[in-house]
This record gives C-alpha cells, structure tokens and sequence, in this order.
C-alpha cells in the first residue's frame, strides 16, 4: 500500500482550474461540431483525459493497473481510487486497515476469499460483488482463492458525516446482479439502473457502476445524471466514446468525461468489448488522505493515526487479530 498525504478540495470543486479541463475546453467544442447532427444526449458527455492504468505491484506480491489514484488522476470526486488487479497463490492482500471510504470489489476471473477483525469472512468468485463501508475502521485481508484471479476495486469517498459509521457489508453474487440485453449490448448494473433494471444496492455516496459488454457493431446510449463526475475503463477491446469522431480507445485506460446528461458508445471493431461506466455525485469537501485513511483534515488523520496505534474508536480489535 503506497502512503501519502493529499489535502485538497474535492475535485468537483476545483475540476474547473485543473488544467486539462481549461485545456481541452476548444476540444469539446470541436469534437462536439462533429457528433452526430441528431445526438441522443442534449448535453453527450464527451472524453476530457486518457490515462493508461499501468503496472505497479501492490500488497504483498500482486500487481495491479492503478487508473485513478495515481499521478496522472489523482482523484475524481467521489472516486479515490481504481485498480484492476492480478493476483495468484502466494500474494495477496494481507491484513491492511481502512477508514473513512467505502471498497468495491467486482471479480472478473478466480476469486478472493476476504476476513477482518468483525468475524466477515467469505469468498467472492468471477462475477460476484463485495460492496465494503468501512466506516469508522476495518482490518481485513484478501487473499486469492484460485490460480489466477482479477478484478477490479474502486474506492469510494464517504461524507463527512458518514466517516464514523459502523463497518458493513452488501455482497451481490453473480446470479443476483440484475442485467439486462438490448441490441447485441449487455449490462449487469452493481450500482444505479440501466435498461430500466436497478440494482438493489444501497449507495451512500450516490453512485452508478455499470459493467457493460458489446457485440461488434453496436451501440449504446447510457444516461447519467448531469451533474456527476464520472469515467469510464475500458477492460478489454476497443470502443468509440462521447462523438463518432472520437479516436477509438484500448484496454486499460480510464476516460474522464465531460459533465452532461448522457455517454454514447460505438463497438466499431471487429471484437467484443468490455468496459465499465462509474459515475458519482461529487461531495465538494475537502480530502485528507494518508495510504487506507482517509478524512477531511490533517488533524482528522493524526487522530486516525492514535486509534490505529493504541487500538481505539473502531481499532479495538487491531492487537488482537491475525487473518487465518
């Protein structure tokens, strides 16, 4: 786990002064002069930022592509953090704390078997989802299950007024993820609703997590609420995102989009294609981080750093427990 300190406004709230938002202000005219004459969205979100999710190894032993969390795109309002890891027998994930955010694990191959301090123990395979509050602290560990196993975890910032709550878990297995077919495009919704299904989710940061997969020459037009920041990652093959004219995207790389009330998407290629859409209402406060602790002030963080030390608020268990 890579430490450090980052205190900063939420990045709605100064999304407007990053540079690659004033840079790319005559690009989204100009990409918008050549969508389609009949767009699908009145406003269609469109791709701000490109960044390539690279190779960086990551606990004890695994490797993950770190999207957004990273130099590059150090956060987008509610997003902290997004990884697409690998993982296999003997690395993992060994016992590591949390406070202040929420995780999100979706599996895409093998499995990860997941213990903390609370006594939650379980194992998440290909498909299933493990929506983790830890609130006001958790201790866990994962671990892999099988040979070789990946997926992806995102981070979700908690509000201030939700940073103490008790730990809790939602677990989704495959089978139960509400999905949905239209057109050669299909989606399995972890967070939010599309094709007029919703997930049974409950969000405390309102947030939309879609895992769409599409057919060679399909298309599909997804609506987001407005005022959202949200990103898609591309898992596998190539699509087209926000206008026609748009250059296609690869694999691995995160697409920052532009705020508006919807994202068209075009499988051009010849492959199928794999991507998520994550979306989330900003929460415009401030962020104090230090690596699996974060609030919204640095002298928030040296307390969390007293409890975890002495074992206190939500750390009682920490001198006592070791993952089996």
């Amino acid at each position: 786990m890579s430490i450090y300190i980052n205190i900063s406004k939420s990045c709605s709230q100064f999304s407007h002064a990053l540079p690659f938002f004033a840079t790319f202000r005559f690009s989204i005219a100009s990409a918008m002069s050549h969508s389609l004459h009949s767009s699908a969205f009145n406003t269609p979100r469109l791709v701000l930022k490109k960044v390539l999710a690279k190779s960086q190894h990551e606990g004890d032993g695994a490797v993950v592509r770190r999207g957004i969390g990273r130099t590059e795109l150090k956060n987008l309002d509610p997003f902290l953090m997004l990884d697409h890891f690998s993982v296999s027998p003997p690395a993992g994930f060994p016992d590591h704390p949390h406070r202040g955010f929420e995780t999100v694990t979706y599996m895409l191959e093998g499995g990860i078997t997941h213990q903390d301090f609370a006594g939650h123990k379980g194992t998440i395979r290909a498909g299933d989802v493990q929506w983790m509050t830890a609130g006001r602290g958790i201790i866990h560990s994962e671990m892999p299950a099988e040979e070789n196993n990946k997926g992806l975890q995102l981070w979700i910032n908690l509000s201030s007024r939700d940073k103490m709550i008790e730990p809790n878990y939602q677990e989704l297995p495959s089978e139960n993820i509400p999905t949905a077919e239209r057109d050669g495009v299909e989606v399995r919704v972890i967070a939010g609703e599309s094709m007029g299904v919703q997930s049974p989710v409950y969000t405390r940061t309102p947030t939309m997590f879609l895992v769409f997969s599409m057919m060679p020459g399909s298309e599909w037009h997804q609506s987001i609420p407005e005022s959202w920041n949200c990103f898609v990652y591309v898992i596998e093959g190539e699509g087209v995102f926000g206008g026609t004219s748009s250059s296609p995207c690869v694999a691995h790389h995160v697409l920052v989009l532009s705020l508006g009330d919807g994202l068209s998407v075009w499988n051009n290629s010849s492959k199928p294609l794999r991507f998520v859409v994550i979306g989330g209402q900003p929460l415009n406060e401030p962020v104090a981080q230090y690596g699996p602790f974060v609030m919204n002030t640095q002298s928030e963080i040296e307390k969390t750093l007293e409890d975890y030390q002495y074992g206190r608020n939500g750390f009682e268990m920490r001198k006592y427990w070791r993952s089996q």
